[in-house]
């Protein structure tokens, strides 16, 4: 008796002999990402997110194929395989102003400030928003595709450059959503931040070869509107579903997108763990 109360006695005077027999905490940094990732793709689920990225695409289908197919038809253009790659990088875009909002949520609020102080891998609530926005790339491809197949639009390459269609879609959406997540992280203003994200989004889309022709273009402006990435994304993206996409053609769009990821990808990473 006297032997055990001395013993809890010891228990508690010294805090750390309560733990003694406690296995070691060993973070694992795949677990933290699963948690997050987890955590943001659930909130998507819950929240109807996800059901929003498979519409979009049917809003962007109905608004952009609608109004010109008549038009495209008559300068013998099929305008549904002419438009669908630009569609698709339009719902891409979408998933980059959702990682923003995200991101500038999350520090806003103190989320982000709460994670540096804790025993979490450095990049690891990056790479969980990043691949949290994948899912949200994946889900509103695949309805980008089904809708474009509604009105017309095809993979007549084969699986082979279908697949290659896919995956720089996804590359691209991928690479814009690190850009924008940087940029959220910087800003703290989700609002604010969809509105500046909103403007070269416009811009960039309309003054495209992904809508109309380069020749539909006055002649001044051409030269942007022929070499701007939106154009060149479209160019290898319309080649991947038609006949399959060369070599001359896909390398530039491969600069573009390379560019834009040595660009992106440093100033997500500082902006992420960056002490306010």
């Amino acid at each position: 008796m006297t032997a055990a109360t001395g013993e809890r006695a010891d228990h508690r005077t010294d805090p750390a002999a309560l733990f003694a027999e406690l296995p070691v905490a060993e973070p694992s940094s795949f677990a933290q990402w699963r948690a997050l990732t987890g955590r943001v793709v659930w909130t998507m689920a819950t929240k109807g997110e996800l059901i929003v990225a498979f519409i979009t695409p049917l809003v962007f289908t109905l608004g952009f194929y609608l109004p010109l197919r008549f038009v495209m038809k008559f300068h013998g253009i099929d305008y549904a395989q002419f438009v669908m790659p630009v569609i698709v990088l339009q719902t891409m875009a979408f998933t980059m102003m959702s990682n923003a909002q995200l991101s500038a949520f999350e520090a806003l609020t103190g989320l982000s400030t709460r994670l540096q102080t804790m025993p979490i891998g450095t990049l690891v609530p990056l790479t969980a928003r990043i691949c949290a926005g994948l899912v949200r790339s994946v889900v509103s491809l695949i309805g980008a595709v089904l809708f474009g197949h509604m009105i017309g639009f095809r993979f007549e390459a084969g699986f082979g450059q279908a697949a290659l269609f896919c995956a720089f879609s996804l590359g691209v959406g991928t690479v814009l959503a690190i850009g924008a997540d940087g940029l959220g992280s910087v800003t703290k203003s989700p609002e604010s931040l969809s509105q500046a994200l909103t403007l070269p989004t416009i811009i960039f889309g309309m003054l495209s070869c992904g809508f109309v022709p380069e020749g539909n273009f006055p002649e001044w402006i051409r030269p942007f509107a022929r070499n701007q990435p939106i154009s060149q994304f479209s160019f290898a993206m319309r080649d991947m579903a038609a006949d399959g996409v060369t070599w001359q053609v896909l390398w530039v769009p491969l600069v573009w997108l390379g560019g834009l990821a040595i660009a992106f990808i440093p100033f997500a990473v500082w902006a992420s763990v960056r002490r306010a």
